[in-house]
């Protein structure tokens, strides 16, 4: 990043993520899928021009490449569940432990190529957001596989005020093929299940 009020918000947000998925909370589909999209977006054009030798570029494509792996752990290690008729995740402690594994990595990262190359250090230190959007879209990515093989209702985003949580045809429509029973299926077996009003999503 730029400066330290922007790598301060990023770790904000980070451990804003952390707490509420410590917790547990709804799995909601826009929240797992276009934001970290946008962040890796925003974080691919603030790099641009900043790598320009060869072994920048391998570094920030090692350090890519580590960040979706453990974005690929963090989602099969995420505890899922049903709760009200949707799909409901929790981090566990493995999954914490990940999160501690990836910013490590990258911190690790960066000394290695300031000590390697300090003129191009830079441009790898300036693709944390970049890192951090894939890492956690990939992690999104496997979550809501997950949840839907399992058949269990995922919302394309929260309801508010009371209101019932948007659905989306797409994610149905992938849930059924996936051969996941869609939560209109589910038995009164499932506990902790109720019915939930269909809002669908544009």
């Amino acid at each position: 990043m730029s400066g330290p009020v922007e790598v301060v918000l990023i770790v904000a947000a980070v451990a804003y993520l952390m707490v509420r998925r410590i917790i547990g909370e709804p799995a909601q589909a826009k929240q797992m899928l276009i934001l970290p999209a946008v962040l890796s977006v925003v974080g691919l054009t603030t790099l641009s021009g900043e790598v320009k030798t060869p072994a920048s570029m391998a570094f920030l494509v090692g350090t890519a490449a580590i960040s979706v792996v453990l974005g690929i752990l963090r989602g099969a290690s995420v505890r899922i569940s049903r709760r009200d008729g949707n799909a409901f995740v929790r981090y566990t402690a493995v999954t914490v432990g990940l999160w501690v594994a990836n910013i490590v990595v990258k911190i690790g990262v960066n000394v290695a190529l300031d000590a390697f190359d300090p003129k191009d250090s830079g441009g790898v230190a300036n693709s944390l957001l970049l890192t951090l959007g894939i890492g956690i879209l990939a992690e999104g990515l496997v979550v809501l596989y997950r949840a839907l093989r399992a058949g269990h209702q995922v919302m394309w985003t929260q309801g508010s005020d009371g209101q019932p949580g948007q659905t989306s045809p797409l994610l149905d429509n992938i849930q059924r093929n996936l051969g996941g029973r869609p939560a209109e299926w589910n038995t009164q077996s499932d506990r902790d299940s109720r019915p939930v009003r269909r809002n669908l999503a544009p």
